[in-house]
């Protein structure tokens, strides 16, 4: 489909959105009752189900079931007319295509990056924001409550995804690799321990990041949503129906949206996000090497302990079981 010039640059060739992940759990029926109660539409979808936001058409994760969580790909989303130039530029960067996993519609250019995770380019709309998100948070005038009783409070529904933070075995070769290959814009980065990519053709400060571990996996998925209220009111929202481990209320440094982190039965992260910063089409983002102790919160909580282990390594296996035995 064609785009105008309002949304894509005609001067860089780049993917222009996340368009999705997949994951593997040992558990479907338990994955599914903690996405709704996240507040996200979950449609049941061959092998699996899909996670859609209310109202939005677009599907932003698939899961499969299998014996323990996994990362199986993620998948960028690029311009229908830039596929054949990004065939050509994977050729020239000696960037083999693998064939299509099972499952999947296999129309996308698919392969392995350094690490040997998984990625596909697709043609796809284009999913990550033109503009930064609207926000409501409201201050309610003299004489008026702000707030609902409890028992009316609204049920909390995400907007959009926003990003995805991934493990990755060296964090300065995922910055060259997806920045050569997919064409990604660097944001900022904290020491050598994280990184976060935008867009050029206009996204949140980050629609995906990387954190370092020693193998791959997925840290989190963070949703959009309209008002600072709606993260401590989706915390809520969780700890009521018994999901209570996480990490928040905050705010970040990079990116500097508000955040709340609920963990899930596995050890990764959902993220309600409210008024991330967003890198415009027409705009070059100063990107910041930052020292880790300023690239992370500027207030909040102390995270727990276990907020950056990755537990799809080979070497976090048995406490990997231990959190996957916890109760949905």
């Amino acid at each position: 489909m064609p785009h105008s010039a309002s949304n894509r640059r005609a001067d860089v060739l780049g993917v222009h959105s996340l368009d999705h992940f997949s994951l593997t759990v040992p558990d479907l029926a338990q994955a599914q009752k903690f996405y709704t109660s996240f507040g996200l539409d979950v449609r049941n979808a061959r092998s699996g189900f899909d996670l859609h936001t209310t109202g939005h058409k677009h599907r932003w994760g698939t899961f499969r079931e299998g014996p323990q969580k996994k990362l199986n790909h993620l998948s960028f989303g690029a311009f229908a007319d830039d596929m054949p130039a990004f065939r050509e530029r994977l050729e020239r960067l000696g960037i083999a295509l693998v064939s299509a996993p099972a499952g999947s519609d296999g129309a996308g250019l698919w392969f392995r990056d350094f690490d040997g995770a998984l990625v596909e380019i697709r043609a796809a709309e284009k999913s990550s924001p033109d503009a930064k998100a609207t926000t409501n948070n409201i201050v309610a005038p003299a004489g008026v409550a702000a707030m609902p009783l409890r028992d009316a409070a609204p049920f909390i529904r995400p907007r959009r995804m926003s990003h995805a933070l991934v493990f990755t075995s060296d964090v300065a070769k995922a910055i060259d690799f997806y920045m050569g290959a997919l064409g990604l814009g660097l944001s900022d980065t904290a020491g050598d321990g994280i990184a976060f990519l935008h867009g050029l053709h206009g996204s949140d400060h980050h629609l995906v990041a990387f954190a370092k571990s020693d193998a791959t996996g997925f840290h989190h998925c963070s949703w959009d949503v309209e008002s600072f209220n709606d993260v401590g009111q989706g915390a809520m929202q969780m700890a009521d129906a018994g999901h209570i481990a996480g990490w928040g209320l905050g705010r970040h440094v990079l990116g500097s949206n508000y955040f709340h982190y609920v963990r899930d039965p596995w050890g990764s992260y959902c993220e309600y996000s409210h008024d991330i910063d967003y890198v415009p089409i027409n705009s070059t983002w100063k990107s910041g090497a930052h020292a880790p102790e300023n690239g992370f919160y500027m207030w909040g909580p102390m995270p727990p302990e276990d907020f950056a282990m990755n537990y799809e390594s080979p070497s976090n296996s048995l406490t990997r079981d231990l959190v996957s035995s916890e109760p949905g």
